[in-house]
């Protein structure tokens, strides 16, 4: 179960947009759709604990990574949450094999022996052993890609939060990589949540859709919801 209530408000000098978002769902894959500044994105990163929250809470089965009300906000690095960044933020110094090692939240230069382990199973699970040694500026977009969700998955996260994942990619890639991220999250067995304001995402992905628009959830629909389809065409 994803409970989330957030409360939140970003501005700089010309604008401020105010998030209020909530929502609960048992559903395995979950979609938040939305045209751009619909707060999709600002709602992962509150979840994440990469944005300050005046109000509200964060639940992943029952435990509380946020609850203002309760006094918890636990540490990004304790959250038990892995993170695909919209743009991948892979570190250009980095090899692909020390890039992966990062999202260990017990990362040091050098690995424990277990540790360095699992690095060597992602790699090989993601197809990289080739790349190991490679940096992200020779790699290919689906490439950048993989080794992104590599290094979120380091840390055993407890639920896959994936920004944007293929909007930097071409048509043929995207629909190959959106049948590589739906067996993934099956093999797995966590939550995942996906930010996406392209229809066609969420109509391979998702088992339940928010559709978002001006900070808020403006409506909720099931996978098998025979609308599904044409509300997110409607959507703004």
């Amino acid at each position: 179960m994803i409970d989330v209530r957030l409360q939140l408000s970003v501005n700089d000098a010309r604008r401020r947009f105010d998030l209020d978002i909530a929502f609960a769902t048992d559903a395995p894959f979950v979609a938040l759709y939305g045209p751009s500044g619909a707060g999709k994105s600002l709602t992962l990163q509150a979840m994440a604990g990469l944005l300050p929250v005046q109000a509200g809470h964060v639940r992943l089965n029952g435990r509380a990574l946020l609850d203002t009300a309760g006094g918890v906000c636990l540490a990004p690095e304790a959250r038990g949450v892995g993170y695909l960044f919209q743009q991948y933020a892979l570190f250009p110094h980095l090899s692909v094999r020390d890039n992966i090692a990062f999202g260990l939240t017990s990362w040091r230069r050098r690995l424990k022996a277990d540790d360095a382990a699992r690095v060597d199973a992602l790699i090989e699970s993601f197809g990289l052993a080739a790349l190991a040694a490679s940096r992200p500026a020779t790699l290919s977009g689906g490439q950048q890609q993989r080794v992104a969700l590599a290094r979120a998955l380091a840390c055993k996260p407890r639920v896959l939060l994936l920004d944007e994942p293929f909007a930097a990619l071409h048509t043929t890639l995207r629909r190959e990589l959106r049948a590589e991220l739906r067996e993934l999250r099956r093999r797995l067995g966590i939550p995942a949540v996906i930010v996406s304001h392209d229809p066609e995402d969420v109509m391979a992905l998702a088992d339940e859709v928010f559709l978002l628009d001006g900070g808020g959830v403006r409506q909720r629909l099931r996978a098998d919801d025979p609308d599904l389809r044409a509300a997110l065409e409607r959507s703004p």
